[in-house]
């Protein structure tokens, strides 16, 4: 087998805004593996609150270099990476390679049933609540919004974008910027406003208050809940998890994370840490098994990679194997 990996910069077509952090440009690391004449390549952005890097991703797969080249499988994988940017873009090349050198689709190999999927559009967070109610009713062709938010002024952006989009379901992604009691004190009104579902409203480890919590708005866990180790936790304070490859560390153990809580009684999003469509379709393949899906990072990036994923509106067709798998 040959290997190699590489760093990419995709310019945003403006500066994307969440809870503490800003990006211009989406950086991630892109891993080709080749048999037989045959190429499977992998995309990671990395987890950025874990600290991950270009530099830290590039150098954990290279630490792996020789395992990879003598030929390493999914299964091994598993075991020489922990959960993260680096293990996702060599599972998900060695899911395309696999895919390729078998003449089979990574539907088959995934047991999965493809299906075209509607996605979120992302509402980032703005300085003023009338720029993200601009943007969400500049966003006609999407039916489904997932507005950023913080504890500045949450309950008045999000009247304002309803008032701008009263015909839109809108969940929302409060990226660990509230307390307990602002969780309190604004769920009601997001009930109010038909917000469909608030994601990871509280700080990584400092959710164990909502263990006996009842919202009145279903609540997700993102960054509480990177992977099948931390399930079970997340089960008595969630009603749903959100899986992104690059936490699980590749479409591999997504797949087992999905499973899993779907057989805990969860309901199912899958996200992703942004990126271009050699990213976005091994996420969709988890999406085809997700009550809600978010694979809008080809649509925050000036360009894509070519082939590229179809995007119309907020829907997301199926893609062959000149995109992936």
């Amino acid at each position: 087998m040959k290997f190699s990996a590489h760093i990419e910069r995709w310019p945003a077509i403006r500066p994307f805004r969440i809870t503490g952090h800003v990006w211009d440009t989406f950086d991630s690391v892109v891993v080709e593996l080749s048999r037989d004449g045959k190429i499977g390549r992998g995309e990671a952005l990395g987890v950025y609150y874990l600290n991950e890097t270009m530099d830290s991703l590039m150098a954990q797969i290279e630490g792996i270099a020789d395992r990879i080249l003598a030929g390493i499988d999914r299964a091994a994988l598993q075991n020489l990476l922990p959960p993260g940017g680096a293990r996702n873009a060599v599972d998900c090349a060695l899911w395309d390679l696999e895919a390729k050198c078998s003449g089979r689709t990574v539907w088959d190999l995934a047991a999965v049933t493809a299906k075209p999927l509607e996605t979120v559009f992302t509402v980032g967070l703005e300085a003023h609540p009338e720029e993200m109610a601009a943007k969400a009713a500049a966003a006609t062709a999407h039916g489904l919004l997932k507005v950023k938010l913080s504890g500045d002024r949450p309950i008045e952006r999000l009247r304002a974008i309803r008032a701008a989009r009263p015909d839109a379901r809108i969940v929302v992604d409060a990226n660990q910027g509230w307390t307990f009691p602002e969780l309190q004190r604004f769920a009601p009104a997001c009930a109010e406003l038909r917000v469909q579902m608030i994601e990871q409203p509280l700080r990584r480890g400092d959710d164990a208050a909502l263990e006996g919590y009842r919202s009145p708005v279903p609540l997700c866990a993102d960054e509480s809940c990177l992977h099948l180790g931390e399930l079970e936790q997340a089960v008595g304070r969630y009603q749903m998890i959100n899986i992104k490859l690059d936490k699980t560390g590749g479409l591999t153990h997504a797949l087992e994370l999905a499973r899993a809580a779907r057989g805990r009684g969860l309901g199912l999003m899958v996200g992703c840490m942004a990126g271009g469509s050699l990213a976005m379709a091994p996420t969709f393949v988890v999406g085809c098994l997700c009550d809600l899906v978010d694979i809008d990072g080809p649509l925050l990036q000036r360009t894509d990679r070519l082939p590229a994923m179809t995007y119309v509106g907020g829907h997301v067709a199926v893609f062959g194997p000149e995109v992936w798998g």
